[in-house]
């Protein structure tokens, strides 16, 4: 019976060490990740871009911004956002002051459902399961449009179910955007199109990586998609990854570099025929308000160095 007791004594306790670590240090040890990319045309120059996703930031949460604001150091010539900006209705000064030299940059951007909802309490085991709805509307609206003005006022594309084009250091990017497909709000019927053979590289962008997305994306001849939205998985097993990614997306690419093509599904990236598509999921800089907790999965922002095609 002693035995026991200290087993059961044991778990608590590594348990309570384990949710100590994942509430106030994991979660706040902020990463820059980095990756390189060959997407770019024979003898073109390397392209630094910053992808930003899933900050959920607070006014409170004074080191993430200024974690945030640092980056403006790295002198990237191209800012991705990726959404889920905001955790609440007083959040955007707050955001605005932590992108302040990032907003000098040229950026696109699309958003994530906690941009339009406040986030809801709920089970934090339904993030295991297959149930991943949300109740559109459920929650008090956040002032997505304040967001809005300030991102485009800055000069940023809203690439909210629509194309657009930027010229970044004498090349053609040609970009295609939707709403948050975790919503239902992607509009891919309204974006679909061949790549034009006068874009020195067309991206893909989305906030959550549904394989239907990432499919038209592929199918158009995208050759770099970016996304957000899983969190890496938010909650990892140590030497195994992610549980989940609160998507249709498999585990395997839950965060990271990874290959896309139509119809890949849990085909892992191995696999990939030529000409497969470059898929970058960045596992965010934040949680939801309601579920704190980062394990075995640091918060991230990540650093894509576009370079020639081998």
């Amino acid at each position: 019976m002693r035995a026991v007791t200290k087993t059961v004594l044991g778990l608590g306790v590594t348990g309570v060490g384990v949710l100590g670590w994942a509430s106030l240090i994991e979660r706040n040890a902020f990463v820059l990740r980095r990756f390189e990319v060959p997407v770019l045309p024979e003898g073109a120059a390397p392209l630094r871009v910053l992808h930003l996703s899933d900050l959920h930031l607070l006014p409170r949460q004074r080191a993430k911004a200024a974690w945030v604001k640092s980056l403006g150091s790295l002198d990237a010539d191209l800012v991705i956002n990726t959404g889920d900006n905001i955790a609440g209705p007083h959040s955007v000064p707050a955001l605005l002051d932590s992108f302040e030299w990032l907003l000098d940059l040229p950026g696109v951007f699309v958003f994530g459902s906690n941009d339009y909802f406040a986030p809801k309490l709920k089970n934090p085991l339904k993030y295991l399961t297959k149930d991943h709805a949300r109740a559109v509307g459920s929650t008090p609206r956040l002032p997505t449009g304040e967001l809005v003005h300030a991102f485009t006022s800055a000069g940023w594309v809203d690439l909210t179910n629509r194309r657009d084009t930027l010229e970044v250091r004498g090349l053609r990017l040609d970009f295609v955007g939707v709403d948050d497909p975790h919503l239902g709000y992607d509009r891919v019927d309204l974006v679909r199109g061949a790549a034009s053979p006068d874009a020195d590289l067309t991206i893909g962008v989305t906030h959550a990586p549904y394989q239907r997305v990432l499919d038209a994306y592929a199918a158009d001849g995208a050759s770099l998609i970016v996304a957000g939205h899983t969190h890496g998985g938010q909650i990892c097993v140590p030497g195994y990854g992610a549980l989940v990614t609160n998507c249709d997306l498999d585990t395997r690419r839950a965060k990271g570099l990874s290959r896309w093509w139509p119809g890949a599904g849990h085909t892992p990236s191995s696999q990939a025929p030529d000409g497969a598509a470059w898929l970058e999921v960045s596992a965010g800089l934040g949680t939801s308000p309601t579920a704190p907790v980062r394990l075995a999965c640091r918060p991230e922002a990540t650093l894509l160095t576009l370079v020639a095609r081998a």
